[in-house]
């Protein structure tokens, strides 16, 4: 693969941000014929597809972002010469071809795009038939970048196929590919995993939970708990399952009042049997698989739990590795919560909405990564690069 230098590749973003912001009409003009085809049965899907001035506006932003941090290719990450004299360097290195296959929202046409462009790869984007039209006018953007600066449109493609021939190209790709990230819910996560022949970075499920421990200062915990589940019902950030403990003071009381504010916020609570004992005209769940369910709606299920080793075994079994949080005026217990739990991001005291490239000063983000190899948490630009080793001899022979 061809290496650009860095003024080359801050150039053709330049060029992006200029082209986007005269098109802008255009672009809210096309996504609006997605919008008009979508049936509104999935609000959070329906939510993620909207382009609008303030939506181009961020796209904007994040192409400024990404142009203006520092090239992340060729990077020394050790720089050493042996006793024999051999001098070994180990440097970051493009990873090749990206695929990034997504739903319903455009603007990960130039978020993902972008990224994985300034990191020197090429990019194949696989978007979701409901947001054709948008997908579109933003790969002819692209197009008009690069080719005002005299590069070829194979950087950054949009695969215009269909399911079925997706699947056949997983299986059997007609071209180099050398990483993979799906970015969606879980069947489309494990769709690629079935079919993928080369490495697949995850971007998993939410299905966040937060444990108001009998320490919490409960005031800090209702405004988090609200913060976390209605800021935004569409992120995989957003939270699913409160785990209350039943020893805090004044327990049906807080339990009461908690159901009370999210009631007031319009988000459909179910319970566990302990919180229906207190709760009584709630639904109770039935079987476990609620308990592994992303909701993206306004909704969320209260449980009650007897300490803190319950809560992370439950974590650990049902949560989708993304992020947990403890509300706890004890350090001690936050600390064991935070090292024991495994999740990407755990947090103490604060909303699951700040797992977020952005938010955690990494900037624009690829996707939030549920995997442990080769990176979790945001993929920003330094993470969408690999290593490769440069060795140097002088007839150097092993004996």
């Amino acid at each position: 693969m061809e290496l650009l230098n860095s003024d080359k590749k801050n150039n053709v973003l330049q060029s992006m941000i200029t082209i986007i912001d005269a098109k802008r009409k255009e672009i809210i003009a096309e996504n609006k014929k997605d919008l008009d085809a979508f049936k509104r049965d999935d609000q959070a899907l329906y939510d993620r597809l909207v382009v609008n001035e303030a939506k181009v506006d961020d796209m904007i932003k994040a192409i400024t972002e990404v142009k203006d941090q520092e090239d992340p290719v060729g990077k020394t990450i050790s720089d050493r010469t042996l006793e024999s004299g051999l001098n070994i360097q180990n440097k970051t290195a493009p990873f090749g071809t990206i695929m990034i296959i997504y739903e319903s929202r455009p603007d990960v046409t130039i978020e993902a795009a972008v990224l994985a462009f300034k990191a020197n790869n090429k990019i194949l984007l696989k978007g979701g038939k409901e947001a054709y039209h948008s997908n579109v006018i933003l790969e002819k953007c692209w197009h008009e970048a690069l080719a005002e600066n005299d590069l070829d449109k194979t950087w950054i493609r949009l695969m215009h196929i269909n399911r079925e021939e997706t699947q056949e190209f997983l299986r059997n790709p007609t071209e180099p590919l050398d990483l993979i990230v799906p970015r969606g819910g879980e069947r489309l996560i494990q769709f690629v995993k079935e079919h993928a022949k080369c490495a697949v970075l995850i971007s998993g499920r939410g299905n966040n939970f937060l444990y108001v421990s009998k320490t919490a200062d409960w005031a800090k915990s209702i405004s988090v708990i609200l913060n976390a589940k209605t800021e935004k019902i569409s992120g995989c950030n957003a939270l699913d399952k409160v785990l209350i403990d039943k020893n805090i003071p004044e327990y049906e009381a807080k339990v009461k009042e908690l159901a009370s504010v999210l009631e007031d916020a319009k988000v459909e609570i179910i319970v566990d049997k302990g919180i229906k004992s207190v709760l009584s005209d709630k639904e109770e769940i039935s079987g476990k698989d609620v308990w592994h369910e992303e909701f993206l709606a306004l909704k969320i299920l209260l449980a009650e739990v007897d300490g803190l080793d319950q809560v992370i075994e439950m974590i650990n079994e049902y949560s989708g590795g993304h992020s947990a949080s403890i509300m706890t005026t004890d350090k001690t217990e936050a600390e064991k919560f935070m090292e024991q739990v495994d999740s990407a991001a755990v947090y103490h005291n604060a909303s699951t909405r700040f797992t977020d490239g952005g938010q955690m000063g990494v900037g624009a983000e690829l996707a939030i990564s549920t995997d442990k190899l080769h990176h979790r948490g945001p993929l920003g630009l330094k993470q969408l690069v690999t290593n490769k080793y440069y060795v140097f001899g002088d007839g150097h022979v092993r004996v």
